[in-house]
């Protein structure tokens, strides 16, 4: 078989980097488009999975048929199969006439199905079924539907994670990833971000008519370090910032480390728990907070209980020393009715001799909801994003879908 040119396709689809493992997924690409076999493009949020099943459909013998790209995580659970295979009239309260769905409009065609992780298990199923024969039945009816769609799917997700839990049919796994194409992380491709740096700036500069930013060579080594959460588009944002903010067109390391978040979620493994347990992984910033929250309150009460041996005598100041650091602690007032601020007598220092108390809420009685923490992230997104729901969902790191049923369930429509 002999393959298009690489650096032609690339130039095609927009695609840039020279990267061997990007490369390779190119070529895998080009490998199976002019087959039916069904694909599972994977890859981190942001790395450019939707140049790809474009890619397939171009070079496929189906290229001449409809190419819809559905975002799965984006449609209602109680509207997604009718999205997808259509509905008759009177099927559900506003199905005021016959619709088709996405599987008609692409027969002959691609679809692609981004976000095909969030599917609920009944739409899986239904799924499976054209896949393994072709056949649909569309919301309402009884009749069986015939569509020759060639399907092409990605995700974030972790696959063989979701299986193991239960969110996601194997057996669909497995018929989707006939052929598996992984797009690597921005991180893993330090040498291409200078190429996309560059790419970025003269787009912008060519649209807002101005004189392109570059990079001083420290500002291009720190640019290559950083290790992008975001990827591909997290770097998008930063070029276009830098370029329509700064007056001075060279880029050096002290007006790059302005744009690179310093904090960013993903940027080193959180560690929990005790010495010997091994680093931990989140999937997002609500896990992150959950478990902050959860070793706030573990340390709480242990310093509590330090309070009350001291109290009790069981423990001098020198003890307390060794086992807490000297920062303010955590304690319930009515726990603690001998217990004064320092005299500082000998004008030391609080915490030279004596360690220092402060009375604030007992951490158990004002306890922290997961509920009430979840609401109000959401709510703080949607208002950092003036309600717009596509862009808190992706502050949030979650689905478009999964952020409308948790604002229905919180009553936090009008916001």
């Amino acid at each position: 078989m002999n393959l298009p040119n690489i650096q032609q396709v690339k130039q095609r689809f927009g695609i840039i980097g020279n990267n061997p493992d990007l490369n390779r997924a190119i070529e895998i690409a080009l490998q199976v488009a002019p087959t039916d076999l069904s694909v599972l493009v994977t890859g981190e949020s942001g790395v450019g999975k939707e140049s790809f099943p474009q890619l397939i459909h171009q070079y496929s013998h189906r290229k001449h048929g409809n190419y819809i790209a559905v975002n799965c995580g984006s449609i209602p659970e109680g509207t997604i199969d009718s999205e997808l295979f259509g509905h008759e009239k009177g099927s559900f309260t506003g199905a005021t006439g016959e619709r088709k769905g996405y599987f008609e409009y692409a027969n002959k065609g691609t679809i692609f199905l981004d976000e095909v992780g969030e599917l609920p298990l009944s739409t899986q199923a239904r799924l499976l079924r054209v896949l393994e024969t072709g056949e649909y039945i569309k919301v309402g009816s009884s009749k069986v539907e015939k569509t020759d769609v060639r399907v092409v799917a990605a995700t974030n997700l972790d696959m063989i994670e979701a299986t193991k839990n239960g969110k996601f049919r194997e057996d669909l796994y497995y018929r989707l990833n006939t052929v598996p194409i992984r797009i690597p992380a921005l991180r893993d491709r330090k040498e291409d971000i200078p190429l996309l740096f560059r790419k970025f700036a003269s787009d912008c500069a060519e649209r807002y008519s101005m004189p392109p930013v570059t990079l001083t060579d420290a500002a291009r080594t720190m640019l290559k370090e950083y290790r992008w959460p975001g990827n591909i588009r997290q770097l998008k944002n930063i070029t276009d910032q830098i370029s329509i903010i700064e007056q001075e067109r060279e880029i050096t390391p002290e007006i790059l480390q302005l744009y690179l978040p310093a904090n960013e979620v993903g940027m080193i493994p959180l560690s929990y728990g005790e010495k010997d347990e091994q680093y931990r992984t989140f999937n997002n910033e609500r896990e992150i907070l959950y478990q902050l929250l959860f070793d706030m309150r573990k340390d709480v009460n242990d310093l509590k209980q330090v309070v009350r041996d001291m109290v009790a005598g069981n423990l001098s100041a020198a003890d307390v020393k060794k086992e807490v650091s000297l920062t303010p602690i955590v304690v319930n007032k009515s726990e603690l009715p001998a217990i004064i601020h320092p005299k500082n007598d000998n004008n030391t220092h609080p915490g030279e001799d004596e360690i220092e108390i402060i009375d604030i809420q007992d951490p158990e009685k004002d306890s922290f909801s997961l509920e009430e923490v979840e609401k109000e992230m959401i709510k703080k997104a949607l208002e950092r994003h003036n309600g717009k729901r596509k862009n808190a969902a992706q502050d949030l790191k979650i689905s478009e879908r999964t952020l409308y049923r948790k604002i229905k369930a919180y009553n936090l429509e009008d916001l």
